[in-house]
C-alpha cells in the first residue's frame, strides 16, 4: 500500500498566496498542515514531531524566523522547500551577490563595508548616484538613493545610528537608470515558469510600492540566466528580479526564495501556486522513496 504523503506549510499570515497554496493543496487532495510560525516551537529533544512531514513548505514573512525553521527541520531531516541554504544565501542580498559573482553571472557592481569610513570611500569610488540597501529586507524598504556626498553622510550616520546586525553592514550598488521597469520571473524546479515587468516612474519597482505587472516574454537569454542565477544560490523555487543595463543589457538584481506572486499569478494566467505545490509533493516523494 502506498505510503499517503504529509506536508506541512510554514507561514506567518494568510495573505493571498497563502489561500492559493492551501487551496491547491485541497484540490489535489493532499493531507497538510497550516502551521502559523507565531505560534510553533521546537522541541529539540523530540525531533520526532517534525519528521512526521514528508515535506515542509516554508512562506514566513520573517527571514530570521524562516530560516531557523529551516534549519531546525533540515537538522531533523525534514525536505524543505527552500533549504536553509538557499534561504541564507537568498534572505541577504550581500551573499546573492557573492554566489553571482562566484559564478560569473551577470549583475550590478556592488561593494560591501563595515565602518561609515569606508563605505563612504567605496561610495566616492563608485561615483554618484549610488544605491544603499540593508543586505536583509524585501518590499523595496529601507533603499536609499544617495546622490551626493552630504546624503551619503548622512545615510551613513542614520545606518551607524540604528545599530542592527543588518545595518552594520554596508551593502554599496551602483545606480542604474531602468526603462521604468524590471523585470520578475518565477522559476521552480530548474523551469522558467513566468516573467512580468514591474513598471513605475519611480526608481524603485516593487509592486509592494505600487508598480504595475505587465507580462513579459521569456526570451532564451532571459531563460538562460535565470536559470545561471538559481543554479549558484541552489535552486527550488525561487524569484529572479532583473534590471536592463542601458549598456550591459541583462543583469540579476535580487533572488527572493519566498517570492510574493499576487500579481504575477492574474497577469500570467499560470497557477503559480499549484506549481509550487507539485514542486513540493516531488520533494515529498523524493523523501518517501528514499
Amino acid at each position: 500500500m502506498q505510503q499517503r504523503l504529509k506536508i506541512g506549510v510554514l507561514y506567518s499570515r494568510v495573505r493571498v498566496e497563502e489561500k492559493w497554496i492551501f487551496s491547491a493543496m485541497e484540490k489535489r487532495g493532499i493531507d497538510y498542515d497550516r502551521l502559523d510560525d507565531r505560534a510553533i516551537h521546537f522541541d529539540l529533544d523530540k525531533p520526532e514531531q517534525w519528521q512526521q512531514y514528508d515535506a515542509v513548505l516554508e512562506r514566513s514573512i520573517s527571514y530570521n524566523s524562516g530560516l531557523y525553521a529551516l534549519r531546525l527541520l533540515n537538522s531533523f531531516g525534514v525536505p524543505t522547500v527552500n533549504t536553509a541554504t538557499v534561504a541564507e544565501i537568498c534572505g541577504d542580498k550581500l551573499m546573492t551577490s557573492a554566489a553571482l559573482a562566484r559564478d560569473g553571472v551577470p549583475q550590478p557592481r556592488n561593494m560591501a563595508a563595515f565602518t561609515p569610513e569606508a563605505a563612504l570611500e567605496a561610495i566616492e569610488a563608485f561615483g554618484y548616484p549610488v544605491v544603499l540597501k540593508p543586505v536583509v529586507g524585501s518590499w523595496g524598504r529601507l533603499l536609499a538613493k544617495v546622490n551626493d556626498r552630504d546624503a551619503a553622510e548622512a545615510v551613513l550616520e542614520h545606518k551607524s545610528t540604528l545599530g542592527s546586525v543588518q545595518h552594520s553592514v554596508f551593502y554599496i550598488q551602483e545606480y542604474i537608470k531602468k526603462p521604468g521597469r524590471d523585470i520578475r520571473a518565477i522559476v521552480i524546479g530548474g523551469k522558467v515558469l513566468t516573467a512580468m515587468y514591474r513598471k513605475s516612474e519611480h526608481w524603485i519597482t516593487n509592486t509592494a510600492r505600487g508598480g504595475e505587472g505587465e507580462l513579459c516574454p521569456i526570451t532564451p537569454e532571459i531563460e538562460d540566466l535565470c536559470l545561471r542565477a538559481t543554479k549558484s544560490v541552489g535552486g527550488g523555487v525561487l524569484a529572479v528580479d532583473l534590471i536592463e543595463h542601458p549598456e550591459r543589457g541583462y543583469l540579476v538584481n535580487e533572488i527572493n526564495h519566498t517570492m510574493e506572486f499576487h500579481t504575477m499569478q492574474p497577469v500570467s494566467g499560470i497557477d503559480i501556486a499549484g506549481e509550487i505545490v507539485d514542486y513540493v509533493v516531488n520533494v515529498a516523494k523524493e523523501k518517501v522513496q528514499k
